[in-house]
């Protein structure tokens, strides 16, 4: 195969963002589109006449048009679309999260590892950010030693009233099913996992329902993570902040790195930091340490469509893909254990069991859906009331 003929699914905005660029990767064909929504169906054809547009997903993918499928339609639909595709002999792209629960995400890697011949890719394109691929090689080479400590402080997801009232699907857990775990944060949630290599054994958490804004789903997350090997992580976000923060550090035997403002910055330690604790005499000396800033190369191009363009090498020249889609399940899980955790206030073991986690999703739909009161205009709804309880828009 020299040319892969891609059919895009779901032609919001990111669907639409794909589209554009499809058509400057090399081997790569937009082939066809396909929108429930007549509206952006049409406007789609305008602007790129040369795919066939459909209106359903389905007859899309039994037309005989298309190698592969990027889907970019909400979450829920993503595992029906993904897993269907990949029985039907297409490679699939898909968009994240991989799913809403830790279960779909599951049933999805399970159906890509049932057809090895095929390749079945998710878009984090955070992995082609330059500083966390450096942040990557440094921890990956032993050069951080030992990980004793993940801090995560990722405040800058500010979203305005507005913001939710654009959709209706929009912070419900019916049409989208969370709050900023899901939607804003699975890049930083499967970063968690990617840079260290390290899953939590449990996590406990502090989630706050529509505390910022009047919606039903969470829009406040602090957690605490333990590592088998002793370890501890924390990660705080929040759509309702500002400014925001996004400052990442890591600590280890040999050092600190901290990620912040696009830049590198390894505090490292001249020798073990547990060798220097257990054996230096003195009550109050320190390991001497050096601050260096660690080089970064420049991105090389735009990371969604860098994404793209190892998806297509993969099927092609069989490149190995930067996001696998057997990865989605390790953030998506992480994800699901927070906001678990943060609801109930009780801890939470890993792996999770992906039965009680749907049962606590249908809880959570029926305890707090229609709560969300935004109207069109952005503020609340008439006689609601508010409870007081890297570049990305999403």
């Amino acid at each position: 195969m020299d040319t892969v003929r891609i059919g895009v699914v779901g032609l919001g905005n990111m669907g639409a963002y794909h589209c554009n660029y499809l058509q400057t990767v090399d081997g790569a064909r937009l082939a066809a589109m396909c929108d429930s929504d007549a509206k952006k169906l049409q406007a789609a054809a305008g602007k790129w006449p040369e795919a066939k547009t459909f209106t359903s997903w389905q007859e899309m993918i039994g037309s005989g048009e298309i190698d592969a499928v990027l889907v970019a339609t909400p979450h829920y639909s993503h595992p029906e679309i993904t897993i269907t595709s990949l029985e039907r002999g297409l490679h699939v792209l898909c968009e994240k999260p991989a799913a809403v629960t830790i279960k779909e995400a599951r049933r999805m890697a399970d159906a890509g590892a049932k057809h090895p011949n095929l390749k079945f890719g998710l878009n984090f394109q955070m992995r082609a950010n330059p500083v966390l691929k450096k942040l990557r090689e440094v921890i990956r080479a032993g050069d951080l030693g030992e990980i004793t400590r993940i801090t995560w402080i990722v405040t800058n997801w500010f979203r305005t009233w507005s913001y939710y009232a654009s959709g209706g699907w929009r912070a419900t857990w019916s049409g989208e099913g969370g709050g900023v775990l899901l939607n804003q944060c699975p890049h930083n949630l499967d970063q968690l996992y990617w840079l260290t290599g390290l899953m939590p054994s449990r996590i406990t958490a502090v989630a706050h329902i529509g505390k910022t804004h009047p919606i039903e789903v969470e829009d406040e997350v602090s957690a605490i993570m333990e590592y088998a090997g002793g370890a501890t992580g924390h990660f705080i976000t929040t759509t309702g902040e500002a400014p925001g923060t996004d400052r990442l550090e890591i600590a280890g035997d040999r050092g600190k790195i901290v990620a912040e403002g696009g830049k590198l910055t390894f505090r490292m330690s001249r020798q073990s930091v547990r060798e220097f604790r257990e054996t230096d005499p003195q009550s109050f000396a320190v390991p001497e340490c050096w601050d260096t800033e660690i080089p970064i190369k420049p991105a090389a191009a735009d990371a969604a469509r860098l994404m793209a363009q190892n998806f297509v090498n993969a099927i092609v020249k069989d490149e190995p893909l930067i996001a696998p889609g057997a990865d989605g399940v390790k953030g998506l899980e992480i994800g699901n254990a927070m906001l678990m955790a943060g609801i109930t206030r009780q801890p939470v073991d890993l792996p999770i069991d992906g039965d009680a986690y749907e049962s606590f999703l249908k809880e959570l739909t029926q305890k707090y859906g229609g709560r969300k009161t935004l109207g069109k205009s952005g503020g609340a709804a008439p006689g609601s009331e508010m409870s007081s309880s890297f570049g990305r828009r999403q």
